[in-house]
C-alpha cells in the first residue's frame, strides 16, 4: 500500500499545478480589458494611487516631480494589479530614466502591507480625534507630529523616544544626525527643526514613527560606505531605492567559493556595524535571506531591509555609565519552531558598551546549521566541501558563534569565523587566477 503513496502523492501535485494554470488563465479572461488598461497606463502618475494625496500623512515629496512626469514605471509584471495579492510587502521594481543618465532599475516601497498603511491612517485620526476614521489631512495638524513646531529648536530625545526601533534609546547625537541627513526637504545639511517647513517636519516624524527605514538609509548612507541600500526619494507613501540586486536566497545553492565570499562579507557588515569610527551601533533586530541583496557586477553584499535597526550611542553609554554598562554582553541562544527568530533585549543592546547581537544575529539566521529557511536547514555555508567538513574548523567556529559553549565564546569564534573565511576566500581567488 505504501508503494503507491508516492505515485498518488505525484498525481495530486499534477493535478493542483494544472488547476492554478487553469485559475490564473480563467483570471486572465476576465481582466483582458484591465490587463490592456494596466500595460497602456502609467499608475504612478496617478496622485491616489501613490498616496500623494494623504500628505504630510505621507513619506515624502522629493521625486514627485519624476512620477507625475511619468520618469518612473513599473516593469511589466509589477503593472498588472491582480497580482498584487501575492506581493503582500508592496515591494515592486520599476525603471527610473534619465535624459543624461539613461534608464536604470530602482525599487519602489510602500514601506508596509495594506492592512499595515490602513492602520496607520487609523491611528492617525484615533491620536488626533479618537476615532478610527476622519479626514487624515487634517487629523495630521492636531497629532504630535505637528505639535512639535518649528518654535523647537532641536529634536529631543524624550520626545520621540520608543516610537520605532530607530529611536528605541535615541541619543541627542543621532536624532542631529537624522535631521540633518533628512532627504525630504530642499534645506538639508541643518539639524534645526526650524528650518523645515511644517510639512517636511510632519513626514519626518510620521517615518519615524510607522516605519524608519527611509530615515535609516539617509542617516547610514552607502555613499560612506554603509553597507545599505541607497535612498533615491519618495512621493507619497511610495518611497524609491536603488535597486542592488538578487536577494541573498538565490545564492543559497551558488558554488561554494561565492558562498564563502558571501559570508565573510556578511560577518564583515556584523563587525562594520557594530564596532565603527562613529561610535554607533547598529543592531540589526530582523535577519533573514529576504533582507540582503547581492551586487550583479561587485559581489558585493547589502542591507535592503532597514525597518528594524536599533542605534545605540555608545558615546552616550559610556558618558552616561548605566549599570554594567562595561559588561560585555552575551546574546542567548534559544531554540525556536519559526523561521528567522532571533533572542535579543532592547534595553541590554541600549545600555552595554560590548555587544555580540550581531555575529550572533548573521550566524544563526544565515551561515549556520541552525539556520531555517523556506523549508530548509543547514545555512549559507551548508555541504562544505570534503576536506573542509573532515577537518571541522568550520563547523566548530559556526556552532561557538551560534551557541556559544564558553563565556564570551562568541566574540573570539565570531574573530576567528571572520579570519578563516578570509583565508578560504582568498585560497579560492588564488586557485582560480592559476
Amino acid at each position: 500500500m505504501l508503494r503507491f503513496l508516492p505515485l498518488k502523492l505525484g498525481r495530486l501535485y499534477r493535478c493542483l499545478k494544472l488547476l492554478l494554470v487553469v485559475g490564473l488563465f480563467v483570471v486572465l479572461l476576465m481582466n483582458t480589458h484591465n490587463l490592456f488598461a494596466s500595460f497602456q497606463k502609467n499608475e504612478l502618475t496617478d496622485r491616489r494611487f501613490i498616496n500623494l494625496n494623504k500628505c504630510p500623512a505621507c513619506f515624502g515629496t522629493s521625486w514627485c516631480r519624476k512620477f507625475m512626469n511619468g520618469q518612473v514605471s513599473f516593469e511589466t509584471w509589477g503593472r498588472l494589479r491582480f497580482l498584487d495579492v501575492f506581493n503582500v510587502k508592496n515591494v515592486y521594481f520599476a525603471q527610473y530614466g534619465e535624459p543624461r543618465e539613461g534608464t536604470r532599475r530602482v525599487v519602489l516601497k510602500r514601506l508596509g502591507s495594506n492592512q499595515e498603511l490602513a492602520e496607520i491612517d487609523q491611528k492617525i485620526c484615533k491620536r488626533a480625534t479618537g476615532r478610527p476614521r476622519c479626514d487624515l489631512i487634517q487629523a495630521m495638524y492636531k497629532t504630535e507630529f505637528a505639535r512639535i513646531n518649528g518654535d523647537v529648536r532641536l529634536l529631543t530625545p524624550e520626545v520621540v523616544e520608543g516610537w520605532s526601533d530607530l529611536v528605541h534609546c535615541p541619543s541627542q547625537r543621532l536624532l542631529d544626525r537624522v535631521v540633518r541627513r533628512y532627504a525630504e526637504t530642499k534645506d538639508s545639511g541643518s539639524f534645526l527643526l526650524k528650518n523645515l517647513k511644517d510639512t517636511e517636519r510632519m513626514q519626518l516624524l510620521m517615518t519615524l514613527a510607522f516605519n524608519p527605514e527611509p530615515l535609516v538609509l539617509q542617516s547610514f548612507p552607502s555613499d560612506e560606505g554603509w553597507p545599505f541600500a541607497k535612498y533615491l526619494g519618495a512621493c507619497g507613501r511610495v518611497v524609491a531605492v536603488n535597486y542592488v540586486g538578487e536577494e541573498l536566497w538565490s545564492f543559497y545553492n551558488a558554488p561554494w567559493e561565492k558562498r564563502v565570499d558571501l559570508a565573510r562579507q556578511l560577518m564583515d557588515i556584523a563587525e562594520q556595524l557594530t564596532n565603527n569610527d562613529f561610535e554607533f551601533a547598529l543592531y540589526l533586530l530582523d535577519v533573514s535571506f529576504d533582507n540582503f541583496a547581492v551586487g550583479p557586477r561587485d559581489g558585493k553584499v547589502i542591507v535592503v531591509d532597514a525597518e528594524n535597526v536599533l542605534v545605540a550611542d555608545k558615546r552616550l553609554i559610556k558618558q552616561n555609565k548605566p549599570e554594567s554598562y562595561d559588561v560585555w554582553y552575551e546574546s542567548r541562544f534559544e531554540e525556536c519552531d519559526r523561521e528567522a527568530c532571533l533572542s535579543f533585549s532592547k534595553d541590554a543592546l541600549c545600555s552595554r558598551v560590548t555587544v555580540d547581537h550581531n555575529y550572533y544575529a548573521i550566524c544563526q539566521n544565515l551561515l549556520s546549521r541552525y539556520a531555517t529557511w523556506r523549508g530548509t536547514t543547514g545555512g549559507l555555508l551548508h555541504d562544505p566541501p570534503a576536506h573542509i567538513a573532515k577537518d571541522g574548523q568550520l563547523e566548530a567556529l559556526l556552532d561557538e558563534c551560534t551557541k556559544p559553549k564558553k563565556r564570551y565564546g562568541r566574540y573570539q569564534a565570531a574573530k576567528e569565523l571572520r579570519e578563516y573565511l578570509t583565508q578560504l576566500a582568498a585560497a579560492s581567488a588564488s586557485a582560480t587566477a592559476r
